[in-house]
């Protein structure tokens, strides 16, 4: 079964990015990611809007620039942007579910970093080098703790625990489903690269 997504449609839904829960995470440690997310998403939408009805598929995107780009293809255009903001998105949705899962570090339950890291460990250490890898095991540590993560995303109301988290479930079912259907699309186009930076 193919997946046709409508590139509008999904460049509006990560429009969300703007407002994401790296900022709820509370330092400018996770800036980076942010704006990561946010400069793949401007590559993506500036090579959409210069022909919506060309592209009006992801899919569509990605086809076009195959022909465009020839031998330079994946490494170039929006499908390099996109299969980075592919990966970022994939770490922020392991980092929920493994939250909203119960998953936590026994010996002090409101650390996010068990979340942190299997969202890490599991969408993008293996795409990081050494360096990079010190980086986030450093960012670690200015994470802030889940009580005050899940107000900041409940922008600040006094929701309940659970409340909250039967928010992100409900989030994560979208949001899930349209992640997994771009690494769908890089799976059988064969467009995924596999190197570290």
């Amino acid at each position: 079964m193919q997946v046709y997504f409508k590139a509008s449609f999904l460049l509006k839904s990560f429009s969300f990015c703007e407002l994401c829960p790296t900022d709820c995470l509370g330092s400018t440690i996770f800036a980076p990611i942010k704006v990561d997310l946010i400069g793949n998403i401007a590559k993506i939408k500036g090579v959409y809007d210069t022909n919506p009805a060309r592209y009006k598929t992801l899919q569509q995107l990605l086809e076009a620039e195959k022909e465009m780009y020839g031998s330079e293809w994946p490494k170039v255009g929006a499908t390099l942007a996109l299969m980075w903001l592919k990966r970022s998105l994939k770490f922020i949705q392991i980092f929920l579910q493994s939250l909203v899962n119960g998953e936590k570090d026994q010996s002090n339950p409101n650390l996010l970093r068990v979340n942190l890291t299997k969202g890490y460990d599991t969408a993008l250490k293996r795409y990081h080098g050494w360096f990079v890898q010190q980086l986030f095991k450093a960012a670690l540590y200015a994470a802030p703790y889940k009580s005050d993560f899940l107000k900041a995303l409940s922008k600040g109301r006094d929701v309940k625990e659970e409340e909250c988290l039967e928010k992100i479930r409900k989030f994560l079912v979208n949001f899930s489903a349209n992640i997994d259907a771009v690494y769908d699309i890089y799976s059988r186009m064969n467009a995924d690269l596999d190197y570290k930076v």
